[in-house]
C-alpha cells in the first residue's frame, strides 16, 4: 500500500480523475467506450460541485463528470471530448449556465412527456427559425423517395422504363438535360437514398468547383471497393457541361467497364456540350420544365410544412391592417400546436409574432406557379421571401374565416408574392439551348407572316438579356433569304437596322429592331435567289472529276502571250450590240442548265 501511494498520480484526459499510472489505461477504456451521460459501471461518482440552480432531473446523466472539473480547466478538455455539449461554456462553473440552456434541457425529456407550455414551445419555435435561415426552402423540401417527385411524368411516371430501373436498383449511366429547378438534383439525391440502401456507393461532385484530380481520386477510390469489396459506386456530377473535352475523357475507359455509374446534370444541350464518346455511353434524359399544375402541387407541399393555412377563392377577408385583439395575444403557442389554423412558431418562422396565425391566399399560390416559369427553385424561393417579408412587418389582418367567425391574423396575397418576384422569371440562356430555339421561332414565325408571333419572340429575347446586335445580324440573313428579290428594299431596312441599334444600343433600339421585324413579316417571300444558290452548290459537290476549265472567250488577256493563247478571242462586248448576243457563258457541260429551276 505505501508502494502505491508513492507511485505519482496521473489525471485522466476525459473526467480529470487523478489515478495510479499502472491503472490509467484501463480506466481511459473505460471512460472512452461509456455513452455520453453515462455512469461507469462499477465506478464511484465524482464529488460536484454546488450548483446555483440545479438541472431539472433527467437533463444530467447521474455519475457525469463534468461537474468535478475545475472552472478554468473545463473548456479546454470539455470541448475535446463532449463536442458542441453547453454551447462551449463551462457547465460546471457556478453561474455560467444561462437560463436558456435550464430551459433546453427542461424541455428534453427522454419519457416524451408534455413541454412546459410558454417558454417550451417558445424554444421550439426558435430552432425551427434557426433551420430555415440555415437553409433555402428549395433544400428543406428536397424530396427523398420517387413517391413524392413532382412532375416530370412523361420520364417518371408509371410504368416508365427509368422508373422501373430506379425502383430495381439498377441504375446505368445517365446524362440528365434540362433547365433550372426542373428536378435534376432531387432525382440525384434520390438516388442517392435509395443506392446507400441498396449497400452501394454515392459520390456527389459539382464541376464548377472539383478538378481533373478530384476525379481521379473518386475513380481510384471505386477501383477499390470494387476489386476488395464487390461494391459499386454512383457518381454525380453537377453542371457537367462545366467540364471541358479533356476533363470529360477522364470517365470513359471507367464508365466502359462498369467502375462507375455515372450521372451528370446538365442545362446545356448535351450535343454541344458533352462529349459524343461519353454520350454513347450514357442514356440522355430530358427533362422538362415543370408544369403549372405540378408547381401548384409542390407550392401547396411547402405550405402545409410550414403550417400556413391557405385561404380560397370564397373566403372573405378584411383589408385593413389591425392590431391584435387582448385575446389574440393571451392565445398560447402550445395550443396552436393541435388547433386549426396553425401557429407560426409551429413553421418555425417568426419569434415576434408567433401568436398570430399565418394565412395565404389561393389566388396567390396559383400566381406565384403562373410566374416562377417552371423553375421549383424559384417558386419555392419566392414563397420563402413573401413569408418573411410579411412576419418581418408583423402587421395582422381581421379575417372571417368562417361565418360569423372573425380573427386575426397574417395575410400573404398576391401583390405580396409579385413583389418578392419584382417580375416574370424569364428562363433564356444566350450561349445554350434557348438561344437558338428563339431565334428559330422568330426566323420561322416572320417567314410565316405572322406579325404577332414575331414581335413575341423578339420580346422573348430581347428582354431575356440577348445582344441586339446579334438579332440585326440575323434579320439581315432573312432579307435576302426569304424575302430576296420579291421586296429588294428589305436588305435595305435590315442593313439599317443593324448601324442603328449599333449607334444607340438597348434599351432604345428595341424600337427599330420590332419595327424591322414587323415589316419583313408583312413582306412578300421569295426564296428564288436563296434556292438558286443552293442548287449551284449542289452541282459543285455532285460534280464528278475535274471541274471544267472557263471558257477561252470569257478568260481575260491582258499579256500578248495570253492572247496569242486564244484567251478572250471571240469574245463578244454586249453594249456595242443593239440587239441581244447569242453567247454561251457556262462551260460545255453545263450548256442549258437552269438553276431557278428544281
Amino acid at each position: 500500500m505505501e508502494g502505491a501511494e508513492k507511485e505519482p498520480l496521473v489525471q485522466c484526459p476525459v473526467c480529470l480523475e487523478e489515478l495510479p499510472g499502472a491503472h490509467i489505461n484501463s480506466h481511459l477504456d473505460q471512460c472512452l467506450q461509456a455513452g455520453e451521460g453515462e455512469a461507469e459501471p462499477g465506478s464511484s461518482p465524482p464529488c460536484k460541485r454546488p450548483r446555483l440552480a440545479a438541472a431539472p432531473p433527467g437533463s444530467q446523466a447521474q455519475g457525469e463528470p463534468e461537474e468535478a472539473r475545475p472552472a478554468a480547466a473545463t473548456p479546454s478538455v470539455f470541448s475535446l471530448f463532449h463536442k458542441g455539449r453547453g454551447g462551449g461554456q463551462s457547465p460546471g462553473a457556478p453561474g455560467r449556465r444561462s437560463g436558456a440552456g435550464r430551459e433546453e434541457a427542461a424541455v428534453k425529456p427522454e419519457d416524451g412527456g408534455s413541454r412546459a407550455a410558454g417558454s417550451g414551445a417558445a424554444l421550439r419555435g426558435e430552432s425551427l427559425a434557426q433551420k430555415l435561415e440555415g437553409k433555402p426552402l428549395a433544400e428543406r423540401l428536397r424530396p427523398d423517395t420517387l413517391g413524392d417527385y413532382v412532375g416530370q411524368e412523361r420520364v417518371l411516371g408509371a410504368q416508365t422504363l427509368l422508373r422501373s430501373l430506379l425502383e430495381s436498383h439498377e441504375i446505368p449511366s445517365l446524362i440528365l438535360w434540362g433547365p433550372p429547378g426542373c428536378g435534376k438534383t432531387t432525382l440525384a439525391h434520390i438516388i442517392a437514398n435509395s443506392s446507400k440502401k441498396n449497400g452501394t456507393r454515392f459520390v456527389t461532385l459539382s464541376a464548377t468547383s472539383a478538378k481533373t484530380n478530384d476525379v481521379r481520386d473518386v475513380i481510384s477510390q471505386a477501383q477499390n471497393e470494387k476489386r476488395l469489396f464487390k461494391r459499386k459506386t454512383i457518381l454525380f456530377i453537377d453542371e457537367i457541361h462545366r467540364f471541358n473535352k479533356s476533363q470529360q475523357d477522364t470517365f470513359l475507359p471507367h464508365v466502359e467497364c462498369g467502375t462507375v455509374t455515372l450521372i451528370g446534370a446538365t442545362t446545356e444541350n448535351p450535343s454541344f456540350q458533352v462529349n459524343a464518346a461519353l454520350l454513347s455511353r450514357c442514356r440522355v434524359i430530358v427533362l422538362e420544365k415543370l408544369s403549372v399544375k405540378a408547381m401548384e402541387a409542390i407550392l401547396m407541399r411547402a405550405v402545409r410544412s410550414l403550417g400556413v393555412q391557405v385561404l380560397g377563392q370564397g373566403d372573405d377577408h378584411g383589408s385593413s391592417a389591425t392590431g391584435s385583439s387582448s385575446e389574440s395575444l393571451e392565445t398560447s403557442c402550445v395550443s396552436s400546436f393541435t388547433s386549426s389554423p396553425p401557429c407560426l412558431c409551429a413553421a418555425g418562422l417568426s419569434s415576434d409574432a408567433h401568436r398570430f396565425p399565418v394565412y395565404i391566399e389561393e389566388k396567390a399560390l396559383n400566381t406565384l406557379a403562373y410566374l416562377c416559369d417552371g423553375d421549383a427553385r424559384t417558386g419555392l424561393n419566392g414563397l420563402q421571401l413573401a413569408v418573411q417579408a410579411r412576419l418581418a412587418v408583423g402587421k395582422t389582418t381581421p379575417l372571417n374565416i368562417t361565418k360569423g367567425d372573425s380573427a386575426d391574423g397574417i395575410l400573404i396575397t398576391e401583390e405580396h408574392v409579385k413583389e418578392g418576384l419584382q417580375r416574370s422569371h424569364i428562363l433564356y440562356d444566350r450561349a445554350g439551348e434557348e438561344h437558338y430555339n428563339c431565334i428559330s421561332a422568330l426566323h420561322k414565325s416572320m417567314r410565316g407572316s405572322d406579325e404577332n408571333a414575331s414581335l413575341y419572340w423578339l420580346a422573348r429575347m430581347l428582354e431575356g438579356g440577348e445582344d441586339p446586335l446579334y438579332v440585326a445580324r440575323r434579320l439581315v440573313r432573312f432579307a435576302s433569304e426569304d424575302i430576296g428579290l420579291a421586296d429588294p428594299l428589305a436588305l435595305t431596312q435590315a442593313v439599317a437596322a443593324y448601324q442603328g441599334c449599333h449607334f444607340i444600343g438597348m434599351p432604345e433600339c428595341e424600337v427599330i429592331l420590332a419595327q424591322c421585324v414587323v415589316y419583313f413579316a408583312r413582306a412578300p417571300k421569295s426564296i428564288e435567289v436563296y434556292r438558286a444558290y443552293s442548287n449551284v452548290k449542289e452541282c459543285l459537290r455532285m460534280h464528278t472529276g475535274p471541274l471544267p476549265p472557263v471558257p477561252l472567250h470569257l478568260r481575260n488577256a491582258p499579256t500578248r502571250l495570253m492572247k496569242n493563247l486564244g484567251y478572250g478571242k471571240g469574245y463578244k462586248y454586249n453594249p456595242m450590240y443593239k440587239e441581244p448576243v447569242e453567247q454561251d457563258y457556262l462551260p460545255e457541260e453545263l450548256k442549258g442548265t437552269d438553276f431557278f429551276k428544281e
